[in-house]
């Protein structure tokens, strides 16, 4: 089987698109996607996204981690409207479907304005944070964190007893500016630091804005910048969030796969 496909990326979160409205890719050959997003092995990839037809919107992302589990992806979602835009399938606005519900966006420029799942509430998971903005997102406010051990202390969070069977993305922030943070995040899925994490941005820049009483966060990933805008209700819930950044084509290729079966 050969597979034509694109590579993209969001603030580094990296991400295999294939334009999948004919339904012609084994979507449950979880072997294929992860020989797909293996560095060594594959193309390489935090993520596989399938784009797909799906009635009553513009399109369907299907997303994939690099081990074949699912999840919502803001930095992936992002890369599949501007994917969605160089198929000819949307021009500057869309309506499309992921695994969390119904998304808007916009693009312009190469910066996808991505309007997010309304968020219930924040947590408290002892002295951090818990939030879920599509995908589950601890959040832990840490001093020194250029220098903090984001891989080990993330393991430990993303495997304990409380968020057993499933276990939870990771995230560590320091501030920056009153209006900014920087943020590093153990990815579920990938098992290790991502370059950029668009839902654990926007969890972080919930918390940090409700705390201090800010609805617009700017974000420094080890990726590159991103920015959060959002409404708090009197409630503690919010809604109208938008993850802003840029999504940007890297090359395309084709893969010939022979058996899937054998990847391992």
């Amino acid at each position: 089987m050969e597979i034509s496909f694109y590579k993209y990326q969001g603030t580094g979160n990296d991400f295999v698109m294939i334009d999948d409205r004919s339904e012609a890719f084994p979507e449950k050959d979880l072997l294929l996607v992860q020989k797909l997003c293996d560095r060594k092995f594959g193309v390489g990839a935090d993520g596989l996204i399938l784009i797909r037809n799906k009635t009553g919107f513009d399109f369907e992302m299907v997303y994939y981690n690099a081990d074949g589990s699912q999840s919502m992806c803001g930095n992936g979602a992002r890369c599949a409207v501007s994917f969605s835009k160089f198929l000819g399938i949307i021009e500057s606005e869309t309506h499309f479907l992921a695994i969390d519900g119904p998304h808007e966006a916009e693009i312009t420029n190469d910066i996808i304005h991505l309007k997010m799942g309304n968020v219930s509430s924040l947590s408290n998971a002892g002295q951090d944070y818990f939030v879920n903005t599509g995908s589950p997102h601890h959040v832990r406010f840490v001093d020194n964190l250029d220098q903090y051990p984001v891989v080990a202390e993330g393991a430990k969070v993303r495997y304990a007893d409380t968020y057993k069977p499933s276990g939870t993305n990771v995230n560590f922030v320091s501030a920056i500016a009153e209006d900014e943070i920087h943020v590093r995040t153990y990815e579920r899925g990938v098992e290790n630091e991502t370059l950029s994490c668009g839902t654990g941005v926007t969890a972080c820049a919930l918390v940090y804005g409700s705390r201090n009483e800010l609805r617009e966060v700017k974000i420094q990933t080890p990726g590159g910048n991103l920015k959060v805008r959002f409404s708090e209700n009197a409630d503690g819930s919010f809604q109208n969030i938008f993850l802003i950044g840029p999504a940007q084509q890297v090359f395309e290729g084709k893969i010939e796969i022979l058996n899937s079966e054998n990847l391992n």
